[in-house]
């Protein structure tokens, strides 16, 4: 992967972005006083170095029937995880998996209709080790993002610039 060293303005184009994944080329080009061709540019080079890697609708699930959000750790052996790996990626339901520290190795994220799904999903992944499942009751904070705030990097090639 090539390290792309982001500026000042490519922090803005990325806030937009993440606010707004549809905000068109022009309407950030317009917000940041650069021409349409420059900031598609920018973008462009953002995607090929992986520092944009998706867009993504927000959809409610909730509102397709998928009422069913469940937080699931797992402790996975390490000579396991070969086997883990693609097993998990094959289910539709599973949200998100993260490695992670502590007495589990694993922390997944699955949404379904019914709870018996859940269920059939918990036992499947017992094979690979225990488990600890949380439903979530509601969710007040939603998928945001993360403010990208400038860096004191960005600051000093800015006066370098100058």
């Amino acid at each position: 992967m090539v390290e792309y060293k982001i500026d000042k303005t490519d922090r803005r184009i990325l806030q937009m972005l993440e606010e707004n994944a549809r905000t068109s080329v022009k309407d950030i080009a317009e917000a940041n006083f650069m021409s349409s061709p420059a900031v598609a540019n920018r973008i462009r080079r953002m995607e090929s170095t992986n520092l944009i890697k998706n867009y993504y609708a927000d959809i409610d699930y909730s509102a397709m029937g998928y009422v069913v959000k469940a937080f699931i750790n797992l402790e996975v052996k390490p000579e396991d995880k070969s086997e883990f790996y693609p097993f998990i990626e094959k289910i539709p339901n599973v949200v998100q998996c993260d490695c992670i520290t502590g007495d589990y190795s694993m922390l997944i994220q699955a949404s379904y209709k019914r709870p018996e799904e859940l269920d059939h999903l918990v036992n499947e992944l017992q094979k690979f080790g225990r488990t600890k499942t949380e439903i979530a009751f509601s969710t007040p904070i939603e998928h945001r993002p993360i403010p990208v705030h400038e860096t004191e990097d960005d600051e000093d090639d800015e006066k370098k610039a100058r």
